[in-house]
């Protein structure tokens, strides 16, 4: 009591509580000192430990670090620490690409041949394409490819191929160097020829005629691309001025090559950009509110953007040739 009152004296304010002091007294008189010692920190894994983590992921370096903790019977952040710190080992993403059978190889590289000429005969045909796609949103969100990791000294440069699931919403875009097109909502999920080629008369090559009365304009290789009317419909409108998978007597720029979204800018920007900003969370709740969040999202893409994105597609098209047509994201 004397030392509380002698505190509220000199102080002015509440002392602490008695044990306090009497821990604080019977720790003087045995050290000398109320300052705290030094930790021993937390104990050193055993080289034994160390040697059966490591034995646990060489055969299958896809494991997660919670299941190789129930296996050894090791604290999880145990593993993920052993992983990290003593065996030098990193989570690498798996990257999903489209599978590109040999022949496929020869047809990408005749096409960045071809598209490389067009560029050196023409300065401004880069700026003349016009880029187009549709992919599919869902409304309980995308794969989370973060979940998914290779534990590694080096990155392994493994690909897991990937198919689409049952589509919730259709959104279609096109892409300039200096504009987006769209998002186009799609009334019907299931996608035809008939509906496509309807989009195209009444919706995009009004605004892209308005737009510019000289430009060329790209679609990939689907099968509501490749009906018969819509091939006839830009053979009437766009003599040689269109980019797509064609067939004897198609008026047709270039051949647009098989499996290959690494080559045009919505499927290697816009739609990752617009997806990883749509599905912040939280989630959209229906199909509405994510359509709302989808144009809000490209609202947000500028002049600066676009040109950058232009500077990637020459440069990817350059490394395509390099590599001979294979797979270049890993590059």
């Amino acid at each position: 009591m004397t030392v509380k009152r002698e505190f509220r004296t000199r102080f002015t304010k509440e002392p602490p509580a008695k044990n306090s002091i009497r821990s604080w007294y019977d720790k003087f008189q045995r050290t000398g000192c109320l300052s705290k010692g030094k930790s021993p920190g937390r104990p050193s894994t055993s080289e034994a430990t160390l040697e059966r983590i490591r034995e646990s992921f060489q055969p299958s370096p896809q494991k997660s670090t919670a299941r190789a903790s129930l296996e050894l019977g090791i604290p999880q952040t145990t593993v993920w620490r052993v992983l990290r710190k003593r065996l030098q080992m990193y989570p690498y993403q798996l990257m999903m690409l489209q599978h590109l059978r040999r022949e496929y190889h020869t047809k990408r590289l005749h096409f960045c041949v071809s598209f490389q000429d067009l560029c050196g005969d023409d300065d401004n045909f880069l700026k003349r394409l016009r880029f187009s796609e549709e992919t599919t949103f869902h409304v309980s969100g995308k794969v989370k490819k973060q979940n998914v990791r290779i534990w590694g000294t080096e990155k392994p440069h493994r690909i897991v191929e990937n198919e689409r699931d049952s589509p919730k919403t259709n959104v279609f875009c096109a892409i300039s160097k200096s504009k987006v097109y769209g998002p186009y909502f799609f009334p019907d999920r299931t996608m035809n020829g008939e509906i496509f080629r309807n989009m195209l008369t009444t919706w995009l090559m009004p605004q892209l005629e308005y737009d510019s009365a000289d430009f060329v304009y790209q679609l990939d290789g689907a099968p509501c691309h490749y009906h018969r009317t819509v091939r006839n419909f830009l053979n009437e409108t766009l003599p040689h001025r269109w980019i797509g998978r064609a067939v004897n007597n198609d008026q047709h720029l270039l051949l647009w090559p098989p499996r290959s979204p690494d080559l045009t800018p919505c499927d290697f920007f816009l739609w990752g950009y617009v997806k990883d900003n749509a599905y912040k969370p939280p989630l959209p709740q229906n199909v509405r509110e994510l359509q709302d969040r989808i144009r809000a999202v490209v609202q947000t893409i500028d002049g600066n953007m676009l040109k950058r994105v232009w500077q990637k597609l020459d440069y990817r098209i350059d490394i395509c040739r390099v590599t001979k047509g294979a797979h270049i994201e890993h590059l």
